[in-house]
């Protein structure tokens, strides 16, 4: 199987490209984008480019038989100051990349989604059926995209897919984020910046286990339906810095308390009954366990994210 992946130098894709060629070794993979320890490998190649460039999304997607999309601006901050740049990636860049699809006739597409689309929930969990309510311009991004995925499967019975995952966490993961951001903060005995009261909730997903969904909606999701992918991990922002001091020995005096960010959402939950019962998938990694793991690799690789923070 040939597969083009665009932004597989993400954190989530960089981690899905290297979990395919080891569990795929005779699928063959194109990349929109870079990722340094695979360059040798022979069934893999990268291509610098930016997927809003249909050109070049046209002649990379020729002859693949399948696309996934990684490829998104998705830190939150950065969208509530710039939000023309994630609608551009976000919105015109899917749009680039279905186009490609329709036009190469490929068989299947999956756009990886977030479940930030479904807006804050203060009890439950959301089905994919139920309402996007979006509430920050990232998020608003993001639905635009799985909308127009949908009127692609609509309208020109295109096998699109959409995964909509809870937050990720692992390694490759870039220092903006929270886990990262922490994590690095504390190797550096710097503050740790929690928002508002430190109690709005997340649901945490191993990066590997949602590879695992991932491959499994690539090979047997049904086109046209969405497939909300979490890891059962839900912590306020407060348990998960206190669990990430306490892995590394460092004082809870690094925590500093900062202004909350405008449209900060309280509480994600999604319902994954949906993935389970049908395609039998199941997170394998405990949280703890993964955490711990995660804390040691940005421990391990310092030059690597020193570089980025820097």
């Amino acid at each position: 199987m040939k597969l083009l992946v665009t932004g597989g130098c993400g954190f989530i894709g960089s981690n899905f490209i290297r979990y395919i060629l080891k569990k795929h070794p005779g699928y063959k993979i194109v990349n929109l984008d870079n990722i340094k320890d695979l360059e040798k490998k022979n069934n893999y190649r990268f291509v610098k480019g930016d997927i809003c460039d249909e050109k070049i999304v046209l002649k990379l997607s020729k002859g693949a038989d399948a696309v996934i999309n990684f490829a998104a601006e998705t830190h939150v901050d950065r969208s509530i100051k710039d939000p023309a740049s994630f609608v551009k990636t976000n919105v015109y860049g899917v749009y680039s990349i279905l186009e490609a699809v329709r036009r190469n006739s490929i068989k299947r597409f999956v756009q990886i989604s977030t479940d930030e689309v479904y807006g804050s929930i203060s009890v439950g969990e959301f089905k994919e059926p139920d309402p996007l309510r979006p509430n920050s311009q990232y998020a608003a991004s993001k639905e635009g995209a799985d909308l127009l995925c949908r009127s692609y499967f609509v309208t020109y019975k295109m096998q699109v897919v959409i995964t909509r995952s809870s937050n990720n966490f692992g390694p490759y993961q870039y220092p903006e984020k929270v886990i990262p951001l922490f994590v690095t903060n504390a190797l550096e005995n710097r503050k740790l910046p929690v928002y508002a009261d430190g109690l709005n909730v997340r649901d945490w997903l191993y990066v590997e286990d949602n590879c695992s969904a991932i491959d499994l909606v690539l090979h047997k999701g049904l086109a046209g339906e969405v497939y909300n992918i979490g890891g059962g991990n839900e912590l306020t922002n407060m348990a998960l810095t206190y669990a990430i001091l306490g892995l590394m020995r460092k004082p809870k005096s690094l925590i500093k308390f900062v202004k909350d960010r405008p449209g900060h959402d309280k509480r994600y939950g999604l319902d994954c009954g949906k993935i389970k019962k049908e395609l039998g998938w199941a997170p394998r990694r405990g949280f703890r366990a993964a955490l711990k793991e995660t804390v040691e690799w940005y421990e391990e690789n310092t030059e690597w994210w020193k570089k980025l923070k820097g």
